[in-house]
């Protein structure tokens, strides 16, 4: 059965993206103009916009209301139990529940678009497996070159709801340009959380070559799965970028200090990178059982939680 798409375009400029509502609410595609000719920011499966492909390995899959693994398929949280689904192939619960089912759109114009997905209402079976209920609403947006993306978290419960969000978008390496080897990418990052079968452990140390990440990395010497934190900021805004130096385009993602951690991971097909904005670091209700700040969300019933992401190209020549 054929996908719904939206596709949002900036009349302005030819900047154009396209979702699918009834798939996550997935960004899959991402086309901007630098220079003369568009570049194709995003990597997806190519038949990805048929619905039949793995969710969480294209475009960018929305991770609520936890980013990354929870260990085993049991969630501990105030002496209760919550079961979840398996769902990374190693026993454990991966990404939350929003990355693969339908979303309702609520508003659409021809370069913004909002969709909502309230859990009691879009999937009343995940009632058993989360300690509240939940209300996701999120705005994608474009504008000149860039996309933003604002994500509004509500709790209309009255429990309060635990949670973090997470994006995991794949961004295509190289950029217009013909090795992706060469591409240099510069990650805002200062610290790294210890993983024992990609579970956080609670320890986290310093970066020693931090200035390495910061200042720019080749591509073609990363090969990573792996948790950062201790992000940089300019005021309220952290920024990391992806140089093609052969197209001379560059793309440039800003998220608020909504988001903690990255989590950078670079696919076997080597076609992408995933640099991934998380409000909480993996396994954060354990962390928390165990005294450590992972970054986990507690929003009380009534509260709202706001969060946003940018993603923007242009020729590196510009700034």
């Amino acid at each position: 059965m054929a996908q719904e798409i939206i596709t949002l375009t900036d009349s302005s400029t030819g900047a154009m993206a396209r979702l699918l509502p009834g798939f996550g609410m997935n960004c899959y595609e991402l086309q901007v103009p630098v220079g003369s000719r568009p570049i194709d920011v995003l990597w997806a499966e190519p038949d990805f916009a048929s619905g039949n492909c793995r969710a969480s390995g294209s475009g960018i899959p929305l991770l609520f209301p936890f980013p990354g693994r929870i260990a085993g398929t049991t969630l501990l949280w105030e002496g209760k139990a919550y079961e979840l689904p398996e769902g990374d192939g190693l026993g454990n619960a991966i990404h939350g529940f929003v990355l693969q089912r339908p979303w309702r759109v609520l508003e659409q114009t021809s370069s913004r678009v909002v969709a909502q997905f309230h859990g009691s209402k879009d999937a009343p079976d995940l009632l058993t497996c989360w300690p509240a209920d939940f209300l996701l609403t999120v705005t994608y947006e474009i504008s000149g070159v860039a996309l933003r993306t604002l994500f509004r978290i509500e709790n209309p419960d009255e429990r309060v709801l635990p949670c973090g969000i997470g994006t995991h978008p794949y961004f295509r390496v190289p950029l217009g340009g013909r090795r992706a080897d060469d591409c240099v990418v510069r990650l805002p990052v200062s610290s790294t959380w210890e993983l024992d079968n990609m579970l956080t452990t609670g320890k986290k140390r310093e970066l020693h070559c931090a200035a390495e990440f910061q200042t720019g990395m080749r591509f073609g010497d990363m090969r990573f799965d792996n948790v950062f934190g201790d992000l940089l900021f300019e005021g309220d805004i952290c920024t990391s970028s992806i140089l093609d130096p052969d197209s001379g385009a560059r793309m440039t993602m800003t998220s608020d200090r909504s988001f903690r951690e990255y989590v950078v991971y670079t696919p076997p097909h080597r076609e992408a990178i995933c640099i991934e904005p998380y409000t909480s670091a993996p396994d954060a209700f354990r962390l928390r059982r165990e005294g450590i700040d992972g970054g986990l969300r507690i929003i009380a019933p009534g509260q709202v939680f706001e969060a946003s992401v940018t993603m923007a190209v242009g020729k590196a020549s510009d700034g």
